[in-house]
């Protein structure tokens, strides 16, 4: 996702600026349309860290209450360009949370559920959870959310190089867990 530019009075090229910032401000106000915004660009990262966490069941109820934890305590936010970063780690905090405590799954086939994923794609997530979570979270971004490796570092602010290196080394731990390729 290549950032818009812009051309200044000097005729120097400067990259566009990022709205985030102001929509950030603007809900820790109470701008909820602004938090629709911010919802709208890390939906699919927050989902993938919740995804990377936990199981599929539960990954989609998961990503809307750490979106709405977020909201609700967004006060708390001391430094609104830290969003990114605190709104990943409530994701994270939200999971943990999840296996500590005891939780009934209302969801089930019979009650309308989604319908679980193929076998294989089980088995691929089932292999991802046992990698270290720094793999898992770009993993699954990549292969389930199917981000670039560039969208995948402006959305958790890793540099491209940390996401490639995360990519091409929890590909092989991956193949390798699936008995998959080179042993």
């Amino acid at each position: 996702m290549a950032e818009p530019t812009l051309i200044s009075e000097n005729g120097h090229q400067a990259a566009a600026p990022d709205p985030e910032l102001s929509w950030v401000r603007s809900a820790m106000r109470g701008d909820s349309d602004a938090f629709q915004r911010l919802y709208r660009r890390y939906r699919l990262v927050v989902r993938s860290v919740v995804l990377a966490n936990t199981g599929w069941q539960d990954a989609d109820d998961l990503t809307q209450d750490v979106f709405l934890r977020a909201w609700e305590r967004l006060a708390q936010l001391r430094d609104p360009l830290r969003f990114r970063p605190w709104l990943l780690q409530c994701a994270r905090n939200r999971c943990a949370d999840h296996h500590r405590k005891p939780h009934l799954s209302a969801s089930s086939p019979e009650h309308g559920a989604p319908m679980p994923p193929r076998s294989e794609a089980l088995e691929v997530l089932r292999a991802i959870h046992r990698l270290s979570p720094t793999y898992r979270e770009t993993l699954v971004m990549r292969l389930v959310e199917g981000m670039s490796g560039p969208e995948i570092a402006a959305r958790t602010g890793l540099t491209p190089r940390s996401v490639r290196v995360n990519l091409h080394r929890g590909m092989k731990k991956l193949r390798r867990e699936l008995g998959v390729g080179d042993p």
